[in-house]
């Protein structure tokens, strides 16, 4: 890859950032524990929703000691709304660890900080970055929309010269048509960052990414792991949301939920009961003599 061609992708990307950088409160902040929040909250979720969640979040359970000692049933309704609340375990999960292994903190290794509940490559490098500066590159939806539109792109669209007739980059004959991985993207990410600069740089990613999603046909379709999310209604997931929703406003016994979620969600006896079952393996709910409620 030219230098040349890196320098005018970053004077792109740089230029962008400066006139249309968003703001956010996970922004402002180098705290370990608060970034890690915000990451965890940002997976499956866009960031001007998560925005009140994190501020919430915060202000109840300001740190690893906080949010380590407190139940499930009372994190739950910090994060109701959010989707996905098997992260709110994780991260309740993550906080005993740091408590009980690194006296509520988090090593800025990114080999040990993906040993943590949640916590996988993309996260682990995003909490190094964030907190520590760390000169590696990271990507998630809309920096991998930023490469592959840039470097893998099929073919020049008259939107793309008009923003800069240099840019984006053509894909070369070995990928042209082809699906691509990350590890391709990360060997000209890791290129294209610049020295001492990678916690602005993801920044700025991120939002030239996000201003991506609105102008152009999604590049991510060329990614070899695209897939289009599923439907809500009718799905494992609204069952799952459904049935901690009740039992946060009321303990019941399993025909009572059962009833209940099977109104709610026009799913068969068999299916949800296998729902609350899962959602006790995992550590959501519980039950005592016969009788469900929050953990």
């Amino acid at each position: 890859m030219q230098k040349e061609r890196i320098k005018k992708f970053q004077k792109l990307v740089w230029d962008f950032y400066q006139k249309n950088k968003r703001e956010f409160a996970w922004r402002k902040t180098r705290d370990p524990y608060k970034i890690l929040v915000s990451e965890i909250m940002l997976q499956q979720t866009q960031a001007d929703r998560v925005i009140r969640f994190y501020e919430k979040w915060i202000n109840r359970f300001p740190n690893f000691k906080v949010l380590a000692s407190a139940k499930f049933s009372e994190i739950y309704p910090f994060w109701q709304g959010l989707g996905y609340n098997r992260r709110a375990l994780a991260l309740k999960r993550a906080a005993e660890k740091s408590v009980k292994e690194f006296d509520g903190k988090l090593p800025a290794e990114i080999e040990k900080l993906e040993e943590f509940p949640g916590i996988g490559p993309y996260t682990a490098r995003a909490i190094s970055i964030f907190s520590f500066n760390t000169p590696v590159a990271c990507i998630e939806t809309n920096i991998r929309r930023v490469f592959i539109h840039h470097f893998f792109a099929e073919k020049i669209s008259r939107k793309d010269a008009e923003i800069n007739p240099s840019a984006p980059l053509r894909a070369s004959a070995e990928t042209r048509g082809k699906k691509i991985n990350d590890e391709q993207i990360l060997e000209i990410a890791q290129r294209a960052l610049p020295a001492g600069k990678a916690r602005q740089w993801h920044w700025a990613l991120m939002d030239y990414g996000a201003y991506l999603k609105s102008t152009v046909p999604n590049p991510n379709r060329r990614h070899k792991n695209y897939n289009v999310q599923s439907k809500f209604e009718g799905s494992l997931r609204q069952i799952r949301g459904t049935a901690l929703k009740i039992l946060s406003a009321k303990k019941m016994d399993c025909d009572e939920l059962v009833e209940r979620l099977k109104k709610a969600t026009l799913q068969t006896k068999e299916r949800i009961k296998k729902v609350i079952l899962a959602l006790e393996k995992e550590g959501l709910i519980k039950s005592r003599k016969k009788i469900y409620s929050l953990k």
